[in-house]
């Protein structure tokens, strides 16, 4: 494990000799093991997905903080202990001094792994859903720090749209604010996470991985410093009903309200009321949303490498 020469960030031997080779490689978050799923599937995600990208020739970077230190391409072992820890934090940009001062553990959100794998000369990130402008946040101010730093990171980010229990609405205004650019993957219907379309549009699309690669290389053309946020819905049979996403997303936060459930509290009530309602599909949603990016991923990352 070599470190950065400018910060405390090690990058696996792997990773660092396919980035200058110019090989094609994908940048995966921790948090959705450490944070994001129940054990023990948490860690079969993981370790199902580095296999998933490996399998068609593309070198997986599984990013996390480890006593301190930012590793860009985690171990198999690392990956097990930080999905089996209960101590681990979630660290965010503003989190990653203090981890580091601290040598805490913990899973990056898509705002840390997308700065981390920037850093490490990364091109493109796989993760499930974004983070956005959250439901009052005319009020609250509440939103996620995935947006504005994504906005001055140039990497490409695959998604499948925010988590729909999100102000989806607010938050497109808001990444259309900050010149992010998003685009639809064979669609202009914006997803919805567990659903394939949120109800709303987005402008444009591509049509497939190559197209993807070209934006980049035209967005790193014209010196745009923002990510490509490339919003790929989940397949329609893999998909929450339509039907029953709606009215469970509005049970979940009538029961919040109920609760006086409010901030930082907010989201995990929510994601785990959802989950029970649904009886665990929504669970199965969310790994066939990550597995489906993780894929397109690679796909675009393979692209990107190919000129």
């Amino acid at each position: 494990m070599s470190r950065s020469s400018s910060s405390a960030i090690a990058v696996a031997p792997e990773v660092r000799a396919a980035v200058a080779d110019g090989r094609p490689v994908v940048a995966l978050e921790s948090t959705i093991f450490t944070h994001g799923l129940p054990r023990p599937r948490n860690l079969d995600v993981a370790l199902e997905a580095e296999r998933q990208l490996r399998d068609v020739g593309v070198v997986p970077a599984t990013i996390g903080l480890v006593d301190g230190v930012a590793v860009v391409g985690l171990s198999s072992e690392q990956i097990e202990r930080l999905s089996h820890s209960d101590t681990v934090s979630k660290i965010s940009v503003r989190d990653l001094p203090v981890a580091a001062a601290k040598k805490l553990s913990g899973g990056t959100t898509v705002a840390a792994t997308a700065f981390l794998a920037h850093r490490a000369g990364i091109r493109v990130f796989s993760t499930g859903g974004l983070g956005g402008v959250h439901v009052g946040a005319s009020s609250t101010f509440d939103e996620s720090a995935d947006l504005p730093v994504l906005a001055r990171t140039p990497i490409l980010v695959v998604s499948a749209g925010v988590k729909s229990i999100l102000d989806v609405g607010a938050s497109l205004e808001r990444m259309e604010t900050l010149s992010l650019t998003v685009i639809g993957y064979k669609t202009t219907a914006y997803p919805g996470f567990y659903v394939a379309d949120s109800g709303f549009e987005v402008e444009y699309s591509v049509d497939g991985p190559t197209e993807a690669a070209d934006l980049v290389r035209s967005r790193d053309a014209f010196g745009i410093e923002g990510a490509v946020v490339v919003a790929n819905p989940v397949p329609g049979d893999q998909q929450l009903a339509e039907d029953e996403h709606r009215t469970v997303l509005a049970d979940a936060w009538r029961a919040a309200d109920a609760a006086r459930i409010a901030g930082n509290d907010t989201t995990p009530f929510l994601l785990d009321y959802i989950q029970r309602a649904t009886q665990g599909r929504s669970l199965d949603v969310n790994v066939a949303v990550y597995r489906n990016n993780v894929g397109l991923g690679g796909e675009i990352a393979r692209a990107l490498a190919e000129r």
